[in-house]
Order: structure tokens, then sequence, then C-alpha cells
């Protein structure tokens, strides 16, 4: 995936949704267990060393699989490439649920049927289209059964 470096790097110093020290093992043979610094901004995972600033690694949270392995422990899969396996360890089995649930809600895809759901509810209750007020109701990323690319 291509992406702007410097941009990257400013969405990385942007406040988290989540952050936390947890332990983490990236999918290199003979990898271990490292503590790091662990950052939720909107749908990238940033990981730091824990005494510098500037993230070591991000990870894109789409088309993505969040595994719960242990009572503390999760990972992150793709889809693409199933065999390269992101684990973490979490202090507790409370902490590393909510990091399941902050992380599943973070994908584009997860974001995109939340507001079909909500859409369709809001015009039920009141027969009116909440987006067509933006001129973007008719766009295919919007409607249920498409999918952008």
């Amino acid at each position: 995936m291509r992406y702007n470096e410097r941009e990257l790097l400013s969405l990385a110093r942007q406040p988290a949704e989540k952050a936390a020290e947890i332990l983490m093992r990236v999918p290199k043979k003979g990898s271990v267990l490292k503590k790091r610094l662990v950052k939720l901004v909107v749908n990238f995972l940033f990981y730091f060393r824990t005494d510098e600033a500037e993230p070591i690694g991000a990870l894109l949270l789409e088309h993505c699989r969040i595994t719960k392995e242990e009572e503390n422990v999760f990972s992150i899969s793709f889809i693409e490439e199933p065999e390269r396996k992101y684990c973490f360890e979490c202090d507790s089995e409370q902490q590393c649920q909510e990091w399941i649930e902050a992380l599943k809600r973070a994908s584009y895809e997860f974001m995109r049927r939340s507001l079909i759901f909500y859409r369709n509810e809001i015009q039920k209750m009141t027969g009116k289209d909440p987006l067509e007020q933006y001129g973007i109701s008719e766009e295919a990323r919007f409607q249920l059964g498409t999918r952008k690319q």
C-alpha cells in the first residue's frame, strides 16, 4: 500500500481513541513479546518504542481479523496474509476485550455499515433521508449491498 510518510506521522501525533503500553509480538521469525506503546487513531494502529515519539510501525485496520487468542491475548491478521499475525498481550482480560471492541469498530467497513443502519433508522422515524441535505444520498458507498473499492 502506498502512503505519504509525513501525513502518516502527523496522524500518529493526533489524539488517540485508545492507547496503552502492552506487550506486542510482530510476525517475524524468532520475534518475542516486547512492551510497546500502542495507539489507535481512526483506522490505524500505531506502535512505538516506549521511549520514542515516532512510531516504529502502523497497521491499517482494513480487511483484517481481530481474534481473542487467550484470556488476555488478542491477535491481528490480514485476510490476504493470514499467517502474518501480530500478537498483543494485555494486563487483564477486561483490557483485552476493550481493545478487541475498539479495533473492530475502527474499520471503514464498520463505520459504513453503522452509517447505513442509522440512516435507515432515521428515515423510518422521519420519512426523510438524512443524507439528502448533503447531496450524497445516491452515492454507491452509502447504499446497502454495495462496496466502495
